[in-house]
């Protein structure tokens, strides 16, 4: 998810060719490190460390039993197992494959949304994911895929939505983006993976994406064109929309 664009513009900075005039009025960013990233992913090890050292010392894991999806202590009202479980991994595989997508996707997704949105997509699309996963999965589940799907939806509506931007790099772009979902949703048939909190954290990412996502407009000035993201709505507007949603949701498993 990382193809060049035309003109050498990137993908987390679709900008015109030799663009004229001040620079736009919403930088995008460039490269350099993707702090919010960097600190989940160091926060998840930190978290599995635990995982690991309960394991070690009292012969059971503590944080998952505190914190992971189970409908049974959903339902007497721990419902902050509904956004814990992104934080939690039930293996040293589990976490290397999360983790990996996440230092791979996260960065471009991080300078395309700006780390305020980055950070609220990744909650929101990881609760998304985990209520789902509590409508229609009985077993406990755990891990940061639920966040990651709503990621990868995320890019799929940035292209789309600026698609005149990427030119012909758009199609294959999105045509990408749709195979490696096709794919992991087909993976998450096995047995023992959560397909539900896939799906969750996919619908979760697109309906973000696509009320919060930053969409471009090119603004003439006698000074030159230049770049610039269309006012939308207000990320805390498009927060309490999600969350409402989330609440209405999840209401339905304790009334029916």
């Amino acid at each position: 998810m990382s193809d060049n664009l035309p003109n050498g513009s990137s993908l987390n900075s679709p900008e015109p060719a030799e663009p004229s005039g001040p620079p736009p009025i919403y930088k995008i960013g460039r490269g350099g490190l993707a702090p919010i990233t960097l600190g989940i992913i160091a926060l998840t090890v930190l978290i599995f460390l635990l995982q690991s050292f309960s394991n070690y010392v009292l012969g059971y894991d503590l944080p998952e039993y505190w914190f992971a999806k189970v409908n049974e202590f959903i339902l007497q009202g721990q419902l902050w197992r509904l956004v814990t479980p992104i934080l939690l991994h039930g293996s040293v595989l589990h976490i290397l494959m999360n983790m990996y997508a996440l230092f791979i996707i996260g960065p471009v997704i991080e300078r395309s949304y700006g780390w305020r949105r980055f950070l609220a997509l990744y909650l929101v699309a990881g609760v998304f994911g985990n209520v789902l996963s509590f409508l229609f999965t009985v077993e406990p589940s755990l891990g940061a895929s639920t966040s990651i799907f709503g990621l990868v939806a995320a890019q799929a509506i940035y292209v789309f939505r600026n698609r005149t931007f990427f030119g012909r790099a758009a199609q294959p772009m999105l045509i990408n983006i749709a195979v490696i979902i096709f794919i992991n949703l087909a993976i998450g048939l096995i047995p023992g993976i959560d397909y539900w909190g896939h799906v969750g954290g996919l619908v979760g990412g697109l309906i973000f994406a696509w009320l919060a996502g930053p969409v471009y407009e090119v603004i003439e000035s006698p000074l030159g064109a230049a770049l610039v993201e269309k006012k939308g709505r207000h990320l805390s507007t498009v927060i309490l929309l999600e969350s409402i949603l989330i609440a209405l949701i999840t209401l339905t498993k304790f009334i029916f």
